[in-house]
């Protein structure tokens, strides 16, 4: 793993660490290590084998999932994986710590070390993210921020290649919001060498500084204002909700208008190659972002997208916590 940023003062032993914070800290080695690990594991559940991991190779550690945004996917599926692997998982939210009453991040990333073996942090604040990272003398894996989400899109990754093969060379288009997913999926683009198209209005295009990464990597990125033009013999179309949490009453009005010209509908995705998935995060809001036609149709994968959630950050889970032989636990 290549050394965090900005962390120019950590110790050699945080350096170690194998924080899990954004596709782009991690070679594409462990990257597909992870996705290996994360087939076998849902190989080993689909197959109904109790004990799922007879191993427990989480046994007698305790992982803090730390919560300061609504979660449904993120918090079931660290949960139950931390529990399957014989963990155990603490759910905590700010405003029931001490950080809802002002302990700085700095504090509480010391003071949880001293208790658990690692961290998941879903938050509204990047910085916070990276502060608990640099304190830490735990592991901490991003469970979401503004800036990215790279556990969905490796669960993301997973998925495609359930249903597609190979994801190298293929085309992936991303129409709407470039938005934290749409981050994810420039560095994944970059790590694991397919093609993406974004298409998304001028306000709304994704972080400069990850293109200028993915670019220097030799990423193949196309950016458009044009829908049509991005999901054109594309081998999946991708979208995310348009309204955020945070958004106010007008900034939503503003947004849909903005918006409307990317919806996935039953047209657009006709110019798609024929079997092109139709992918969605989730939560969905269909008649805004995707029409009921096609988020219910034989395209969409987007349920299997949250399952693999929990195979994904599982092999995640491993991967953080666990010496160099993480990956001998995942043979079914």
């Amino acid at each position: 793993m290549s050394a965090l940023p900005n962390f120019a003062n950590q110790s050699s032993q945080l350096n170690s660490l194998k924080h899990f914070l954004d596709l782009k800290d991690l070679s594409h080695s462990t990257l597909r290590g992870i996705l290996t690990l994360a087939k076998q594991m849902k190989a080993m559940q689909k197959n109904r084998k109790y004990p799922l991991h007879p191993a427990k190779p989480l046994e007698g550690k305790t992982v803090a999932l730390i919560f300061s945004k609504p979660s449904t996917r993120t918090r079931v599926s660290f949960e139950v994986g931390t529990f399957q692997l014989g963990g155990n998982p603490i759910v905590l939210s700010t405003d029931s710590m001490q950080i809802g009453r002002g302990e700085t991040i700095a504090d509480t990333a010391r003071v949880l070390s001293r208790f658990v073996d690692g961290m998941v942090l879903r938050t509204g604040c990047t910085e916070d993210l990276l502060e608990l990272a640099k304190f830490a003398s735990v592991p901490v894996i991003n469970g979401l921020t503004p800036a990215s989400h790279p556990c969905q899109v490796l669960a993301d990754v997973m998925t495609f290649e359930e249903h597609k093969g190979p994801i190298k060379n293929c085309t992936i288009a991303w129409l709407g919001d470039g938005n934290n997913v749409a981050n994810s999926f420039i560095e994944a683009a970059a790590q694991f060498e397919f093609r993406i198209n974004l298409a998304t209005p001028p306000d709304f295009m994704p972080s400069k500084t990850v293109l200028e990464w993915a670019k220097k990597k030799g990423a193949n990125i196309h950016l458009t204002t044009s829908p049509y033009e991005a999901v054109k013999n594309a081998d999946a179309v991708l979208t995310d909700t348009w309204i955020s949490m945070s958004d106010s009453k007008d900034g939503k009005q503003a947004r849909l208008k903005n918006f409307s010209p990317y919806q996935v509908n039953e047209d657009l995705m006709k110019l798609a190659k024929p079997n092109a998935l139709f992918m969605h995060c989730l939560p969905a809001h269909t008649g805004e972002e995707v029409t009921q036609a096609v988020f219910e149709g034989p395209q969409s994968v987007v349920f299997d997208e949250a399952e693999n959630r929990l195979h994904a950050q599982k092999a995640i889970l491993m991967w953080s916590l666990l010496s160099d032989d993480w990956q001998t636990y995942g043979n079914p």
